[in-house]
């Protein structure tokens, strides 16, 4: 009967088209449940910055996979989470599991926000994704063979995306997670020079990373035309997050899957076969 019951469940994937929610309303998709993507371009449309569209989107969900864009450490963050939540209760939802930002005291302020919303709910809390090197902003750096960015020095323990998603996924169709603060990194901290080095092995490519100061990053950054929100976001990140308070690994994948987390090494292997980094 538990079985059944979980299937009837409709899962609110917010982000789906993105990194992580692409990759959770895919595992809830295989394993026989009802998803409704959360997207500006869903058939029934969702938009963070449109609460009109909040409630047809929200009718007859019973969890939520919130993934709020472009980041829960950017100004504004807290005021619309409060709604969403508040929405998202007055609609009928149950649970949520809510993907949150290591280290940043913004994305606590957001989390404490779902923790008090009268929703069960998870927090999967993630250090920095490898996959910004192949599927967000660094990827025309690493095609084009140099990768510039600030802060190269400082270690940090990249989390694997399809980590990120089976946590989720878990903690979505399992309520034994309900509750859990996850904090999710790799198996090992690497700097973003030795993250590219191991890029350039995977590739046989010569790839070269330079440090850069915050105003050349940002400019370069605009320059590649990358969206404004994710430039502030990124210079966010560099010059206050990556100061070397994420560098311990936590055992959030271990705690979560009863397994270790996906090594760095494994990602650029399996990226540099996919030939999303053999430039054209």
């Amino acid at each position: 009967m538990t079985n059944i019951a979980s299937h009837q469940q409709l899962f609110l994937v917010t982000g789906g088209t993105g990194k992580t929610g692409s990759r959770v309303a895919a595992l809830l998709e295989a394993a026989g449940h009802p998803v409704r993507l959360g997207s500006r371009t869903a058939p029934i449309p969702f938009d963070w910055a449109d609460r009109t569209t909040w409630e047809p989107a929200l009718t007859g969900v019973d969890s939520v996979y919130l993934a709020f864009q472009p980041d829960v450490a950017v100004p504004g963050a807290p005021d619309t989470l409060r709604a969403f939540t508040t929405a998202a209760k007055s609609a009928g939802v149950r649970s949520v599991v809510m993907l949150s930002g290591r280290g940043e005291p913004e994305a606590r302020e957001c989390e404490r926000i779902v923790e008090d919303s009268g929703l069960t709910w998870t927090i999967v809390r993630c250090s920095f994704f490898a996959q910004n090197f192949s599927e967000g902003a660094f990827l025309p750096d690493v095609l084009a063979g140099t990768v510039a960015l600030p802060n190269g020095d400082v270690p940090e323990p990249f989390v694997h995306v399809d980590d990120i998603a089976e946590v989720a996924f878990a903690a979505l169709t399992d309520p034994r997670h309900a509750g859990e603060v996850y904090e999710l990194t790799g198996p090992r901290a690497l700097t973003f020079a030795e993250a590219v080095a191991e890029i350039a092995a995977a590739t046989g490519r010569e790839i070269d990373f330079i440090p850069v100061s915050r105003s050349e990053f940002v400019a370069a950054l605009t320059e590649y035309q990358v969206p404004d929100d994710v430039v502030s976001l990124l210079d966010y990140l560099f010059g206050t997050i990556l100061d070397g308070r994420n560098t311990p690994t936590a055992d959030g994948v271990h705690r979560a899957l009863g397994r270790e987390p996906r090594d760095f090494t494994d990602y650029a292997k399996q990226t540099a076969a996919s030939g999303v980094w053999t430039p054209r």
